[in-house]
């Protein structure tokens, strides 16, 4: 037979049938496929030999390893296909301040700026109206009082109330195109929806608008180099989850409740959203734990005793702390004045440091030098 017309042991890998795979694969943060989004950088075929790249903004590289993984199996199960190799690279946000050009002046540069955050901790609840974003707020205050770069992004997009924990207000100031820099107050530095809308403003968005928001103030704020920052997010276990879940490498979540059964249910849904995301849960914090009488000094336990506690025990998750119930913390969210601010000798106040010193220990945070 002559050697011109002898089949080949394999036909040829057909790069349609690759793109068509990777046009149905979805990043779900963005709600898009990531063919259509522009992830895929390259498809090459070497023989019957594939490689793919992936590129990504740096800090969602880690928590995309689950989706290049899913690429490389993919194409792997196409019959022609003796390897594929999936690469996935990360590059710093590349902005051009664009102007025109005068005087035969040459246009600016395209600047590139890069957030380096070393770790991000969620702060999450089950149900809404457990003080979850009182936590945060006195978390992230009282990791800046450690001596750390704190960041403090508010998820909630649908209710943020960050601005007026800590005291911010205006609108953030524009660099670079459409870049911005975050506000900041108490030595932390906070982006929320709430500095961009007005109070009065209801947030009518559906799933894709709320994870373009997520995806807005992680990339297009000029976060700068932090030790750690601290997520509020929404209650529940809806989009923003699953969307910061995917975008960046979240280190491990704090969830807060109250001690009462109804709370309990949702820390429960909570946790198996987190499970199911592979993050863990490094803690919990026991909020409105009990009442104090300042008069009589008797002790009311207004949403049940011991709930959380005992859940945290059961499922060998640390209790990092329990919060009384007291008018000073609610007056001291009000005025914008954390109270591990304006009452930092108070025994809660204290109890907030102690939770974040656990949390530095938890995650090994060190300062950025």
């Amino acid at each position: 037979m002559d050697l011109l017309s002898r089949p080949s042991k394999m036909d040829k890998v057909n790069k349609k049938e690759i793109i068509t795979i990777l046009s149905k694969i979805e990043d779900m943060s963005r709600g898009k496929d990531i063919y259509s989004l522009g992830i895929v950088t390259d498809v090459s075929i070497n023989e019957n030999n594939v490689q793919v790249t992936l590129e990504v903004e740096s800090h969602r590289a880690k928590a995309f390893e689950v989706i290049r993984t899913q690429v490389e199996n993919k194409i792997k199960k196409l019959a022609n296909v003796t390897n594929c190799i999936v690469i996935l690279t990360a590059h710093a946000q590349q902005k051009s301040n664009k102007m025109p050009e005068a005087n035969n002046e040459k246009a600016k540069k395209s600047i590139i700026v890069e957030s380096n955050v070393k770790t991000f901790i969620a702060i999450a609840s089950g149900k809404g109206g457990v003080g979850k974003s009182t936590t945060a707020v006195n978390i992230a205050v009282s990791l800046g009082l450690e001596g750390l770069r704190v960041g403090l992004l508010d998820a909630d997009v649908y209710g943020p109330s960050l601005p007026r924990m800590l005291g911010v207000s205006g609108r953030p100031r524009a660099i670079h195109g459409d870049m911005v820099s975050p506000m900041s107050n108490h030595g932390i530095s906070m982006m929320s929806m709430g500095l961009l809308v007005p109070d009065e403003t209801a947030m009518v968005w559906r799933g894709p608008m709320v994870q373009s928001a997520l995806t807005q103030m992680l990339n297009n704020v000029i976060w700068g180099d932090l030790d750690v920052m601290v997520v509020d997010l929404p209650p529940g276990t809806g989009d923003i989850q699953i969307s910061l879940a995917q975008q960046v490498n979240l280190s491990g979540a704090v969830i807060v409740s109250t001690p009462q059964d109804i709370a309990l249910l949702d820390v429960i849904k909570a946790m198996s959203m987190f499970e199911k995301a592979g993050v863990k849960v490094a803690g919990m914090v026991q909020n409105m734990a009990y009442w104090k009488c300042p008069d009589c000094g008797r002790v009311d336990h207004v949403f049940g005793k011991d709930g959380l506690s005992l859940e945290a025990s059961k499922r060998k998750i640390p209790l990092l702390g329990e919060i009384p119930l007291t008018m000073d913390i609610r007056q001291a969210s009000d005025t914008g004045t954390p109270i591990v601010i304006s009452s930092p000798a108070s025994q809660q106040a204290k109890s907030y440091r102690e939770i974040s010193k656990q949390l530095i220990e938890i995650f090994k945070i060190t300062r950025v030098i």
